[in-house]
């Protein structure tokens, strides 16, 4: 856990962090570190994840681009089975 005396902290207590969770992982969203205390100890942190680097516009280009490299190759399935007897046979 983070250092107790950080001035760029947020402590709060678990009754606190219970009633305001909400405003708490917003806060852990814009880059804030919240602490969560029992009894005066801190017991828990809260904070929020990196961001994956693809997201929205980027992650419907990178999809459309690997859509672009699948053949299609449109197969009658009779002619399919056939084929697959023929071979067997």
């Amino acid at each position: 856990m983070t250092e107790p005396g950080d001035p760029d902290l947020r402590s709060v207590s678990v009754a606190e962090a219970r009633a305001r969770f909400s405003e708490l992982l917003d806060a852990a969203e814009a880059g804030e570190t919240v602490v969560i205390t029992r009894r005066g100890e801190p017991v828990a942190e809260l904070r929020g994840r990196a961001r994956s680097p693809r997201t929205g516009a980027r992650d419907l280009s990178w999809l459309a681009e690997e859509a672009a490299k699948i053949s299609y190759n449109p197969v009658d399935s009779g002619e399919l089975v056939r084929g697959m007897r023929d071979e067997r046979y």
